[in-house]
Parts: C-alpha cells; structure tokens; sequence
C-alpha cells in the first residue's frame, strides 16, 4: 500500500471556502459524504467533533488532522484541503492552518493501513513537506509531496531514523500515545527523535498507537537511559522505569517542543514506581479510583464462584435431594457438592481481593499483602464486604503512613524494608485494629442483612426504586457500580439460603436500559437513523447479557431525554422484584442464569414491563429527525 492509495484525486480540496473550525469540520464531512464515501454525515461529523474535544488535532506548522472512524467507510482514506487565508483551528502553535489532513478509517479495519497513516503523519512534521505544501496547486503537486513509496514489509520512517542514531550514546527513551492511536502518536514519535537527532542523542521511542505497541522499548534499553518521556494522553504504565528520571508530559507537548521536554526529562527527578506512588499520584485517582480498583479485580471472583455456586444448587435440584436432606441443597450430590467447593473456594477470595487491591491502589504493592490480611480479617469476623471496604482503605492509607515513618532508614536497608519490614508491621498494625473494627462492623453488617431480610411490601418496593435508579442513572458509572457492589455484598450472605432478591433487582433494573433503547428504535423508527438502528438491536443482546453500558450511545447523544427514560423503567422494574421477593444466586448473567432465579416467568415480565416503558417514554420524548 502506498500513499497515493489514501490520498483519492475526488477527496483533493484546492481552497476550502470556510473560514472557522466549525465550518471547516463541516465541509470536510460533506465531502466525503458527497463523494460517496460515508453515508451518514452527521455522524461522521460528530465523530470529529467528539475527537477534537479530546485534544485539537491542529498540530501546528499550519497542518490539521482531524480523524475518525466510521461503520460506513469500505476503506481507509484521507481529505486534503487547503485554506490559503488559514482558519483558527485551536492549534498547538497558536497559530493558523492552512493544510488539512481528514483521515478516515473504517470501524473494524486492521492494522495494514497504520503503517501508510504513520507515515503520512510523521512526513507532515518535517519541514521540507512542510514547505512543499505551500506550492501544492494540483492533486498531482499534493502525490509528489509524499512520493516515498510505502512498503508495509519493510520497516517504518520512524525505524529508519532509529536505526540513524545507532552510533551515539543513549540518553533518552520515551513513549508516545494519544487518545485514538492514529496520528499525534506517530507525530510525537517523529518530532522527539528528530529533536535528539539535533542534539546529538541517540533515542528510542516505542509508540503506542491502534496497532498496538511498536519498538517496544527492551528492559536492557530502559537500564542504559539517562532520562525518560512519557508523552500520551492515556494511562502508560510507569512501573517499568524505576528509579529512572521521568518527565511525563500529553503528547501535544512531544509535538510543539520536544527539544524543550528532552532538556526537562535530563533535570527530572527519578521517578519511584514499586516502591509507591506520589502524593500527587494518589491524590489523583481518588477515593473512588481507589474503590473501583477493588471492584474490578474481585468481580471475576464473584461472578465466577457465584455462577458455580448456583449452578450446584440447580443441579441438586434438577437430581433430587430428600426432604430430610433439604438443609444440604446445594451439595448433596456428588457433582453439585464439586461445584459447591470450586465456586466457593473461588467466592472466599472476593473480600481478601476487594480490600488487597484497594490497598494496593493507595499504597502500591506494599498494601497489597495487608489489604489482603484486612479482607480476610472482615470475612472471618463477620464484618462481612463492609468491613473489607474499611479495611482497604484502612490498609492502604496505614501501609503510607508506615513507608513514611521508615523513610529515614539508611539506604543499605532498602531491601529489607521491602521484604520483611513492610508486611510485618502493616499486617501487625492494620490486624490488630482489624480485629477491633471487626466487632462493630460485624453487627452492622448482620443488622444490614437483617433489616433486608424483613423489607416486605412498600418498603421493599422503595428500596428497590432506588437500586432501579442507581443502575441506570449513569449506566455502569460511579452511581451504578456502588449499587451492584452493595448486591453483590448481600449475594455473599445468602447463596446458602435461597439468594438475594436486592442482587436480583440490581440485575434486573440494568438490563432495562439497553433493552428500553431496542423497544424504542423497534417502535419508533422514524425517530432514530440507521446506525441507530443497528445500535439497538445489538443492545438486544448486550442487555438480555447484562451489559447496561450499551445504553451509553444513546445517553451521550441525549442525555436529558435519554437518562429520564431509563431511570423510570429501571426503578419501576427494582421495585417490582424487590416487593415480589425474587431471588437471584448469580451475580451476573442476565438471562442465561433465568433458571438460577426464583420466579423466572414472573422475573422476565418485570424486565419487559421497564424496558417497554422506557422504550415508549425516549420514544415519545427524542426529537424528529431534521
């Protein structure tokens, strides 16, 4: 593939007639749309919208590269306009483009067309095609500004200008990523090393863009850095640069000044990865990050020993178990009696989990041990996933303040601490005020559990409304995660007996938007474009899964008919099974686990009583289309 294979003569703007970035977006759309290249422009033009609301795409040096990509497009191509008067496209520079650079991918494309994408936009930041650019009149003039041939079996410009530095000493090694991977990661890549080519430093650079990661930086390269750049606008992991000086930075600044970030990376400070993180570092993330943390690395537990644990029950039940055996249902028979103790060896880890890797949020791996010895305290106690939420935070925030206090300690100590020093006195301290909090958080706890025992009528159907609303006011968000980490708290408590019907009012209500959103395109079609309309027969099945997240499309699109609509169908299905006392011994599944549920038919019927309801409440509310 080369890059005239993108670069499309019908796709060739000679002079854009808009003078503002809005406009601008808008001609860009409507002519790829125009020329038969995508089919549903407005789409398409959000898409851009929504990228440049990350992070402007104006690069500077009077260039543009606004990108997206599209369900509609058959294959990967690029726009080009020229604006000799410039527009205000909120470049890193401050300055006017003049030369714009559309690329458009498709949705499910592979990684083949991002070597041509690198390469064009690694080009389009040296100043020879820069220049070049200025004299562009023709479609032919724009093919012999970038005449490179493209081989994708060979290596990539930015390994050619690698390969260029191999006889100088290495000074700097950095990583490049942006929001989308497409083009200001390669762009960084090619301004750091051409800033260190300068220099006189010999550079590694990995980048991180949507084919993965590329020259991928070696532990033995890493060792011999004097200084380190991190320049993306997503999470890179910093562990692996220990002691190392590190200057992390988004990638814009990698584009406007890397000769500057390369001088700043030399007088850094060395940057302290498994030993903790900064005050800055932890602060950052938050109370919730720290919880969330927790939360996503106990739910395979949960949901895994959970389903294994109902899947003895309903065995048991499918074999036969006599009515003087009834108290041991569930592990009767030998298979389900196997599933019983798998899923619940695996269901033992969830509190140690939630409160290790809660600690290990705040503390690093220094609290991962004591989060553990904290989780498993609150299990043994009764203090139940109450007191090993307390008990994260508790070990995490003790490790801190115990990694402070053995700071002053000579640095031939370092390994020690580490070893031995660090998990003695956290598990000692953080256990021993363990076992005090135990005894007020376990009656807080069994008083929990009672008082949910004994909800019946209208107090269960209030409880329920407002699981039903916290499930589906922000669609798996902070609100949302809170109410199912609650469910899955009182599921843990009562797969012995029956299991939770909160559990299965928290399923149920989250099933309800993803599913109102099919309702409501299946019933309103005029109403809803085709993408759309593929878009809610998808959420189908990613509701009968589960899966709220499907809604999201919709709720971002509109947000203040959206949301309304899928809170009144969600809590209105919560407090349907809340006041039926249906019980669910599964954590997650959605449908496929209806015959771990206590009333099935009755179950399904609430779930299509909310989803039709706001299926019918979004469609009535949602505008006609223009």
């Amino acid at each position: 593939m080369e890059i005239k294979d993108v670069l499309k003569r019908n796709l060739f703007i000679q002079e854009l007639k808009s003078n503002d970035k809005e406009n601008v977006l808008i001609e860009l759309s409507n002519k790829l749309f125009t020329e038969g290249y995508i089919q549903d422009e407005k789409a398409f033009l959000q898409k851009l919208k929504d990228r440049e609301a990350i992070s402007t795409t104006g690069v500077g040096d009077g260039i543009a590269i606004p990108h997206a990509k599209s369900d509609d497009l058959k294959e990967t191509v690029v726009l080009f306009g020229k604006s000799e008067l410039g527009v205000d496209f909120d470049s890193m520079d401050q300055m006017p483009s003049h030369f714009f650079f559309v690329i458009a991918t498709p949705t499910d494309s592979g990684d083949a067309h991002l070597k041509v994408l690198a390469s064009l936009s690694t080009s389009l930041m040296r100043e020879k095609t820069q220049e070049e650019l200025k004299s562009v009149k023709t479609y032919e003039d724009l093919l012999n500004v970038f005449s490179t041939k493209v081989d994708t079996s060979q290596k990539s410009e930015i390994d050619e200008v690698i390969n260029n530095t191999q006889n100088k000493t290495m000074n700097i090694v950095a990583v490049t990523a942006c929001a989308t991977g497409i083009a200001h990661t390669y762009m960084a890549a090619e301004k750091l090393l051409e800033a260190g080519e300068k220099l006189g430093y010999r550079m590694r650079v990995e980048t991180n863009g949507s084919a993965g990661a590329e020259h991928k930086l070696t532990q033995a390269e890493i060792d011999n850095a004097d200084a380190v750049i991190i320049a993306a606008d997503i999470h890179v992991d910093q562990n692996r640069f220990n002691g190392k000086k590190l200057l992390s930075v988004p990638v814009a600044q990698a584009i406007h000044r890397p000769a500057e970030l390369i001088d700043e990376a030399l007088k850094s400070q060395p940057y302290k990865g498994s030993e903790g993180q900064s005050k800055e570092t932890t602060k950052s993330t938050g109370l919730y990050g720290h919880l969330l943390n927790g939360v996503s690395h106990m739910l395979p537990f949960v949901v895994g020993g959970g389903i294994l644990i109902a899947l003895g029950f309903l065995l048991d039940q499918l074999l036969g178990v006599p009515t003087e055996s009834l108290g041991n249902l569930g592990s009767y028979n030998e298979w389900a009696s196997y599933l019983n103790q798998i899923g619940g060896a695996a269901f033992g880890f969830m509190l140690p989990v939630l409160a290790g890797y809660i600690a290990m949020s705040i503390a690093d791996r220094p609290g991962l041990v004591v989060g553990f010895v904290a989780g498993g305290i609150a299990s043994a106690g009764g203090a139940g996933f109450l007191g090993a939420l307390v008990g994260g935070f508790l070990a995490g925030y003790v490790m801190n303040a115990i990694k402070k206090v053995l700071k002053a300690l000579p640095k031939n100590l370092d390994g020690i601490k580490t070893i031995l020093l660090y998990p003695v006195l956290g598990i000692l301290v953080v256990g021993g005020l363990m076992l005090l909090f135990n005894i007020p958080m376990s009656k807080i706890n069994l008083a929990m559990n009672s008082f949910l025992e004994g909800l019946s009528g209208t107090n269960a159907a209030i409880l329920g409304v407002i699981l039903g609303t916290m499930m589906a006011i922000d669609l798996g968000g902070p609100v949302n995660k809170a109410a199912y980490l609650f469910a899955t708290g009182t599921l843990a408590s009562s797969t012995a007996t029956g299991g939770s019907a909160v559990m299965a009012a928290v399923m149920a209500a989250g099933m309800v938007p993803p599913l109102a959103t099919f309702v409501s395109t299946m019933f309103f079609k005029e109403k809803f474009n085709e993408e759309e309309k593929q878009a809610g027969l998808t959420n189908l099945v990613l509701g009968a899964s589960f899966i709220t997240e499907g809604a999201i499309p919709f709720a971002s699109a509109d947000p203040l008919r959206a949301l309304p609509s899928f809170v009144v169908g969600s809590a209105l299905t919560g407090a349907l099974v809340m006041m039926s006392n249906i019980l669910v011994k599964a954590p997650h599944g959605g449908i496929f686990v209806i015959f771990l549920i206590s009333n099935p038919l009755l179950y399904l019927a609430y779930i299509l009583a909310g989803s039709v309801l706001s299926g019918v409440i979004l469609g009535f509310l949602k505008r006609q289309r223009s």
